[in-house]
């Protein structure tokens, strides 16, 4: 079945841990989510503007993120804007969704990211409010039973909040 498990970190250090022994559990950087707000302001990275979607979210290629090993080894991290919500830190499949078409939906930014990624509604409000107070949110997509258990106790174990499991529709 496959699944991805979602979590919320308080700090960027404790999310940190949890990537870094989701690497030595065997997941793959392209399987893992980070979703952070940006605290350090423009000065402390260049990125140059493209926009991806005309209706949402600016992306750029980063340099110099400074993020430690862990969050710093995930795919695709880079920095976006999302209008009217603000400056952010994304990796893996969640980058994706927030420059993809699910940032022009009728709720926007990220719920509409969430939502569009498979997270219910109510769900997705809650990472949404979490995130915008300044946590972050963490998820690993996996096709197996053992994997999903094993990233479900990486989270318990570094005392990840609001883990949740979801099943994704299988495309066929």
């Amino acid at each position: 079945m496959n699944a991805s498990i979602y979590c919320t970190a308080r700090t960027v250090e404790q999310a940190e841990r949890i990537v870094l022994e989701l690497k030595q559990a065997g997941f793959l950087s392209d399987d893992i989510s980070a979703l952070l707000p940006d605290r350090r302001g423009t000065r402390d990275f260049a990125h140059e503007h493209n926009t991806k979607a005309p209706e949402g979210a600016t992306t750029g290629g980063v340099v110099g993120l400074g993020l430690g090993a862990g969050l710093g080894w995930l795919a695709g991290i880079g920095a976006l804007a999302i209008p009217g919500v603000g400056p952010f830190i994304a990796a893996g499949p969640i980058m994706a969704a927030l420059g993809g078409a699910a940032v022009g939906t009728a709720t926007g930014g990220i719920l509409g990211a969430l939502v569009g990624m498979g997270i219910p509604e109510f769900e997705a409000k809650r990472y949404d409010a979490k995130i915008r107070e300044g946590n972050i949110l963490i998820s690993v997509h996996t096709e197996d039973g053992k994997q999903r258990d094993a990233a479900r106790d990486v989270f318990k174990r570094n005392n990840a909040d609001d883990i949740a499991t979801r099943s994704e529709a299988s495309v066929g």
